[in-house]
């Protein structure tokens, strides 16, 4: 009998650095979420789709479980909340090197409260070498939650990924393909673009300065010989930051433009004619106008 093309939602969950985004690059098997040591990293819903051996899996990438200590955050941790409310399974990714905390312990509880199944990824396990080390790891975890598996994984190497969908195909129960066969995201390209400039910000930049910053994408065209122009603004929050973002001479903005530029030409696979601007806007976290002129919208949640 002919297996029949099935999907199914996949949320994926975890506290600030635990390697989500990676994780999610890596089963797509493109890089889609932007990557950095930097907490926060991931401040929207990204949505990565991954098509294989008749089962279409649409993960949506979360911001990391954080204490909201502004508007972007209350919006970060609405985005956490609301992606887990409507999704086939969560795949629950956490450090191999770091001790259950609190949060993931009011994660379980959450979860158990909705009934949902979970797969544990036990992310890094290249960077230990104590095999007893993982196996109380895994039985801390275990402890908190019953997990439909455990995969011990490395978003670094690859190791264990294979693994992993093979559990969340489990999960594609829907009947038919949700996006065409050849889907990578649902992101706008406007999204996509902002993100790649955010993310050198975040390799780049002061370990702060960042989180105090967001981009914008204003004009994004295609010309007559293929090429893309995309138009973008930094806005952050002081005039001291703005000094930094465009370094000495324009210097450091050239250097964010550079490395972006580079990543967009991948992805987008054109040539890209790329400019950027740095603009202040005082106190923009907590400005809801402001933060809703730059996508962050609570309001489509609901």
């Amino acid at each position: 009998m002919e297996t029949k093309e099935s999907s199914g939602f996949i949320a994926i969950i975890g506290r600030p650095n635990a390697g989500k985004s990676s994780v999610l690059n890596r089963l797509i098997g493109q890089k889609l979420s932007i990557v950095s040591s930097k907490p926060q990293t991931t401040r929207t819903r990204v949505t990565g789709i991954v098509t294989e051996n008749k089962t279409q899996l649409v993960f949506i990438d979360t911001p990391g479980l954080i204490k909201p200590r502004s508007r972007l955050d209350s919006y970060m941790l609405h985005a956490i909340q609301s992606s887990v409310a409507d999704v086939d399974a969560v795949l629950v990714v956490v450090d191999v090197n770091k001790s259950l905390s609190e949060t993931e312990r009011d994660l379980a509880l959450r979860l158990n409260s909705l009934r949902l199944p979970a797969v544990l990824a036990v992310n890094k396990i290249d960077t230990i070498h104590d095999k007893k080390f993982l196996l109380d790891q895994l039985k801390s975890y275990a402890s908190v939650y019953s997990f439909t598996s455990v995969v011990p994984c490395s978003a670094q190497t690859g190791e264990g990924l294979e693994t992993l969908k093979t559990e969340l195909r489990k999960f594609a129960l829907t009947p038919g393909y949700i996006f065409d066969s050849d889907s990578l995201t649902d992101q706008p390209e406007r999204i996509i673009a902002a993100e790649i400039i955010r993310e050198k910000m975040l390799r780049l930049l002061d370990r702060e300065l960042p989180h105090c910053a967001a981009v914008m994408v204003e004009r994004m065209h295609e010309r007559d010989n293929g090429h893309m122009n995309i138009e973008a603004v930094i806005y952050c929050e002081r005039e001291s930051h703005k000094g930094i973002i465009i370094g000495k001479g324009g210097s450091m903005l050239k250097k964010i433009g550079t490395y972006a530029r580079s990543d967009m030409e991948r992805f987008f696979d054109t040539r890209i004619n790329l400019k950027l601007w740095v603009k202040v806007k005082e106190d923009w976290r907590n400005r809801e106008s402001i933060l809703k002129s730059l996508g962050y919208d609570e309001s489509h949640f609901d």
